[in-house]
């Protein structure tokens, strides 16, 4: 007999949604590719680089790749032609049980950049498993009572393989008291019957033997068989019977052993042994049952027995029967469906690979740093995992497939601030309570060189004394540079350039490693006050970067100059001065001057004069001012002094230790007679100097008059200098200002001659101002003295341009002096001639403005 399941007309409207799920999950790999089951090694499954759209000279540079959590073994591919063929032999059955897809996943991974593919190989099912039936001989007792029509339940056979190569027909051996038949119940499940045609009659057949085929429909057909021994039975006519054919029960995966899953209930219409019932699992039963669930024969309670664990099994199959205990024993049966409800007990998988270490600083957002695959072993919400970083990185998670997800650059790194990133990666699962797992991995920074060497301030300022010893250090510039190893190693060079006519080379050199600044020869404060130059600092990296500092070099004045005397008194060195006296002079009356210049500065160069008396002399009728070197009478001459009067004036500066100059007056005492025939007769040699002398006092008057009528004017060109002077302010900084000073006995001394003006160690010397001074009094220092002075400066300010300062004061601790300081600042040169009265002295100036 020939019998096969027909499916219903409600089964082919599920076949739609079956080939829309079989799409859904074919679309859901980059790649997809089938191969059958049992294929020889070789067997070509797809040319998988030229589907990925990689080049075949790329793969083995670009370390291709194929990785498998399942069963790495089974595929492998082919380099040379990038052809996926099988390596090992693959059993569906074994893989993927009776499972209705069963795919091999596969990642493929290539480096240079790092990518990943996903493919997907579907196994397909071929008939290589024939139906088998739990066992070989099936016993059956069947009581003569038993009506036609009555149906007694089989074990069908089971086909390890899926779709049509597990479809079974069923056949049973010819006769004329059995039938077969196969039948869906309302829960859709196949069941196989065998059906009494007629009523049995044990005293003419006590037994029965069918053969029993079983027939997949496969191609070619494979079949399974089963001898059933039918034994008929006499009297006990009832059996027991169940409440429902089929029970079905949900138990969590976490009940503890012992826990009552189900009480079945069966009843037996007989009475005494006929009714009593023992309850047992039917046989055969399979191991899994045995060792996991425990059926009480008496009151039919089915309790567990030791753990449930979902993911290895989510449903359990357990026939039961009830036997009587009558002589002749009869049998109901009946299926209890137990259904495992997982609970969220295992914990996210996280691993991480394919780490791309270190990571430079310049690295672009986007970039891939690694690869990370979650799983939980869970379903449903418990098995649905979310991945999470550790808050505050320059980093995020990108989903590239279901679990995975690659670990991607988010901003941009500065190693300066961090070097090092621990980033924490948590996937938690969708339970309650949620379960979470953490894999970490440590990011190192790489550096670059993106950080110039600075310097802890733009400008320093230095101050060396004059004669200083060559190759003497005067300063070490210092710059740090951020980055890291030869990114941070710093050398340093001077900026070359010409300081007049010479190089800067040959005033200073720096160390390349240390920063030490040598000056290479002696500095001479009366030849440059002021070296200004840079120093650059560069570090070692790609491309070099570096910075520079400026150096203000002030070269301090010593004193190493002595005093000169000026011409024309003097001529050169050793001369002497002639003056002819009268006798008939007064106290106080001078007689002639001495006159000298120091190329020192300040203390240095302020200089005293000192009358010196020979040796066993008297005391001499001439005395020598302090500070003016102006030589007077001290008292009315007479003729007890000698005609020809030999002076000697020391010339004195303030330095440590003074230096000093000695000039020689020789004053010739005559009669008043003899001094007018002298000054006929030497009219005519003094004629250059009265025609000087006419030529200065025809400046003086000309200026007098350019003070009066061109203030106005001067007052406009200042201004418009002053605008006009933005940018060489900026290159030379503010004038220098110049500083005049009275001296203790009323005339003006000059300090320093000679400057030479530095900017940016260019630039000839320049003279400030020129003061020039009649014959004072020789004492000084009254109220009345006091009065004067300040109406000067009253006066000075009134002719000054407004941009100038004027100031009165004691700016030493030597004899007082009064002082004027007048900015200049940057203007063009000019000559203004400025003259001032007192009740003193008139004044008479000259300010050179540069």
């Amino acid at each position: 007999m020939l019998l096969s399941w027909q499916r219903g007309p409600g089964s082919w409207r599920l076949l739609p949604w079956l080939l829309l799920f079989t799409a859904w999950r074919a679309g859901s790999c980059q790649l997809h590719y089938s191969v059958p089951e049992e294929a020889k090694h070789g067997t070509f499954v797809g040319r998988i680089a030229q589907d990925l759209g990689l080049e075949l000279a790329e793969l083995v540079p670009r370390l291709f790749r194929v990785v498998s959590k399942d069963r790495g073994d089974l595929l492998e591919v082919n380099l040379q032609n990038g052809i996926l063929f099988v390596n090992s032999r693959i059993d569906r059955e074994e893989l993927c049980g009776r499972s209705a897809e069963c795919s091999i996943h596969l990642e493929v991974i290539v480096d240079g950049p790092l990518q990943v593919f996903h493919v997907e190989v579907e196994v397909r099912d071929i008939n290589d498993n024939r139906p088998l039936f739990p066992e070989s001989n099936k016993s059956i007792m069947i009581a003569e009572s038993r009506p036609p029509e009555t149906r007694f339940p089989l074990d069908g056979a089971s086909d390890a393989d899926i779709g049509v190569n597990s479809a079974l027909t069923y056949r049973l051996d010819s006769n004329d008291y059995f039938v077969l038949d196969t039948q869906n119940n309302r829960e859709q499940r196949f069941s196989l019957s065998l059906v009494l045609r007629k009523t049995l009659d044990r005293e003419e057949i006590q037994e029965h033997s069918l053969l029993l085929t079983a027939t997949d429909g496969g191609k070619p057909e494979l079949t399974g068989t089963v001898q059933l021994l039918i034994t008929i039975l006499d009297v006990n006519d009832n059996a027991p019977e169940f409440d429902r054919l089929i029970y079905k029960v949900r138990v969590l995966e976490n009940a503890l052993n012992g826990t009552l899953v189900i009480k079945l209930n069966a009843t037996d219409s007989d009475d005494g042994t006929n009714g009593d019932i023992i309850y047992s699992f039917r046989r055969p039963v399979s191991p899994a049952v045995v060792g996991t669930f425990d059926i009480n024969p008496n009151s039919g309670e089915v309790r567990t027995k030791s753990k449930l664990d979902f993911e290895e099994k989510k449903l359990y199959e357990i026939p039961v029967e009830a036997v009587d205990r009558g002589n002749i024993p009869m049998t109901g049966h009946c299926t209890l469906l137990v259904e495992i409800l997982d609970i969220n007990d295992n914990t996210p998988e996280v691993m991480i690979t394919s780490l791309s270490l270190p990571v430079r600083e310049d690295a672009q957002p986007s970039s891939v740093i690694a690869l990370i695959s979650v799983s939980d072993r869970d379903s449903g919400a418990n098995g649905q995992v979310t991945c999470s970083l550790t808050p505050n990185v320059p980093f995020k998670l990108v989903s590239t497939f279901k679990n995975y997800y690659s670990l991607v650059l988010d901003s941009a790194l500065d190693r300066e601030t961090k070097t090092d990133y621990k980033v924490v990666v948590t996937a938690r699962d969708g339970g309650s309570p949620s379960l979470w797992a953490m894999a970490s991995v440590s990011v190192e920074v790489a550096d670059v060189n993106d950080n110039a060497p600075v310097f802890a301030q733009p400008e320093y300022t230095v101050f060396v004394k004059e004669n200083n010893p060559p190759g003497a250090h005067i300063f070490t510039v210092s710059a740090v540079d951020a980055d890291a190893q030869e990114n941070a190693l710093v050398s340093y060079s001077l900026v070359e350039r010409r300081v007049g006519e010479r190089a800067l080379s040959s005033y200073v050199s720096v160390h390349a490693e240390s920063g030490k600044v040598y000056a290479l020869q002696p500095l001479d404060h009366e030849e440059l006050e002021l070296l200004q130059f840079q120093v650059s600092a560069r570090d070692a990296g790609v491309p070099v970067l570096g910075s520079n500092v400026t150096l203000q070099v002030f070269v301090l004045d010593e004193n190493d100059n002595a005093p000169t005397l000026l011409p024309p008194r003097a001529g050169d060195t050793g001369g002497a001065i002639s003056e002819l006296v009268s006798r008939s002079v007064g106290a106080g009356h001078v007689v002639s001057k001495v006159s000298a210049v120091d190329a020192d500065s300040g203390y240095n160069a302020w200089l005293s004069y000192e009358l010196l008396l020979a040796a066993g002399s008297s005391r001499s009728p001439f005395r020598v001012g302090l500070y003016t070197g102006e030589i007077s009478t001290t008292r009315a001459l007479d003729e007890a002094d000698a005609p020809r009067q030999r002076l000697l004036v020391l010339v004195k500066d303030h330095g440590e230790p003074a230096m000093t100059v000695t000039a020689t007056v020789l004053l010739s005492l005559v009669e008043n007679g003899q001094v007018t025939k002298i000054s006929s007769f030497t009219s005519y040699s003094t004629a250059p100097s009265e025609t000087s002398l006419v030529a200065v006092n025809l400046y003086l008057i000309i200026a007098i008059c350019a003070v009066s009528s061109l203030l106005v004017l001067t007052l406009l060109l200042y201004t418009a200098l002053r605008c006009a002077a933005v940018n060489t302010e900026g290159t030379c900084g503010s004038g220098k200002p110049m500083l005049v000073c009275s001296s203790a006995v009323g005339s003006w001394s000059y300090s320093q001659q000679r400057r030479q003006r530095v900017c940016s160690g260019e630039g000839p010397p320049k003279t400030d101002l020129v003061a020039f001074s009649q014959s004072l009094p020789p004492v000084l220092g009254s109220a009345e003295e006091t009065c004067q002075r300040e109406r000067l400066v009253e006066r000075l300010k009134e002719v000054m341009p407004r941009r100038s300062e004027v100031s009165f004061g004691f700016p030493w601790n030597g004899p007082p002096c009064g002082c004027w300081e007048w900015n200049v600042g940057p203007l063009q040169e000019q000559s203004v001639l400025l003259t001032a009265e007192s009740a003193l002295q008139p004044l008479f100036l000259v300010f050179l403005i540069a």
